[in-house]
């Protein structure tokens, strides 16, 4: 079955005994200093509107209590709202009853967490099998479909190592075929690479990315890091003090920041290698002579490789299947990567791609 998108509307979450009789409060424009320091309740989230589209990743990003992970931790209600609704499909996760939330949360969701949240007195083969096993999966079912994502995942061979004897990446691989193995369509990873050194955090980015291509989950990623949104978010929505300020593309969050805050975010952002062709393209055979064919999904710094290669100042934009949808000039290039104004200098001399790609690597 193809996964369903979330729609999460109107949601609250007033933390304290009687948040419920402060939402309307809120909804009038209480802020979370005057709730906390009038009320003595906290402020998680309020008036969360996100549509998360099915079978793509969707990023929840923020700084330390922004509420993100107040946020994702209502997607399988293990926090409830004060106020709102969560849909998967038909079904309001915020009116489950016990058993329907039961089920819900172990047939249709898995979730890896920071701190990977491994059983220490269980292998990795045991671990990869546990939520199997509560669902009362045979022995030789969950371990056969155990094995074959701890293969997946890159942990072949470490079947019966524990998880004190592997590195922080091995045990988040664990976490990961952990949650494969429960064939959930519904993927929630909470600041899940956080902890890992760098170059393993970028190692699990692509381990990620190459497993969507083929699974094709809903996956939820909360990070507080904007290079990693950027890599993995299909979409991204970045919150503040429990508000979205804004959510959208990569492209649209780079582009088009929705005020000071996303802007002074995304500052110091390599725009040529997270902004694709397609969202500065222009109209068919409108930019110039076109020698070199891109697809819609190349980066601009890709973009500028080929032309530089062709030795091109225009390229043609095909589709995945190989129609032409657009095309892309220098001049379109050099505004995505400084802006207008100092694009504008720039015109009249064209400066070739290769001067282009050596100035931004």
């Amino acid at each position: 079955m193809a996964s369903q998108s979330i729609k999460i509307r109107n949601l609250y979450k007033i933390f304290g005994p009687r948040g419920r009789e402060f939402v309307e409060q809120v909804m009038r424009g209480m802020s979370k200093t005057e709730l906390n320091r009038e009320h003595g309740h906290v402020l998680g989230l309020k008036d969360i509107n996100i549509t998360i589209p099915g079978g793509g990743i969707t990023v929840i990003m923020g700084l330390s209590g922004s509420g993100k992970s107040t946020l994702i931790r209502h997607i399988n209600r293990l926090i409830d709202p004060t106020s709102g609704e969560v849909l998967y499909g038909d079904a309001d996760v915020c009116r489950m009853d016990q058993e329907q939330l039961r089920q819900f949360r172990q047939k249709k969701t898995a979730m890896v967490f920071q701190k990977f949240g491994l059983l220490p007195h269980r292998n990795v083969l045991q671990n990869a099998v546990y939520g199997l096993e509560i669902q009362g999966v045979s022995k030789g079912e969950r371990e056969e479909r155990a094995q074959h994502w701890i293969k997946r995942v890159g942990l072949d061979g470490f079947s019966e190592h524990y998880p004190n004897q592997l590195s922080g990446g091995m045990q988040q691989r664990v976490g990961l075929a952990r949650a494969l193995t429960n064939d959930a369509e519904i993927l929630l990873m909470d600041e899940a690479y956080s902890a890992l050194d760098p170059l393993i955090r970028v190692d699990m980015q692509t381990v990620l990315l190459d497993l969507q291509q083929e699974l094709k989950k809903t996956v939820v990623f909360i990070t507080h890091d904007l290079d990693e949104a950027l890599r993995l978010g299909d979409r991204i929505a970045i919150l503040r003090d429990g508000e979205v300020i804004q959510q959208g593309t990569p492209a649209d969050i780079v582009l088009k920041p929705a005020d000071d805050y996303i802007a002074a975010f995304v500052k110091e952002v390599n725009r040529a290698r997270v902004i694709q062709v397609e969202a500065i393209m222009a109209p068919p055979g409108s930019s110039g002579k076109q020698t070199v064919r891109i697809p819609a999904s190349t980066t601009v710094e890709a973009c500028l490789r080929e032309m530089s290669i062709a030795n091109a100042t225009a390229a043609t934009v095909i589709s995945a299947d190989g129609h032409e949808v657009g095309s892309v000039s220098m001049d379109q290039l050099i505004r995505c990567l400084v802006g207008d104004e100092a694009a504008a200098s720039e015109r009249t001399s064209h400066p070739p791609a290769a001067a282009l790609l050596s100035a931004i690597e």
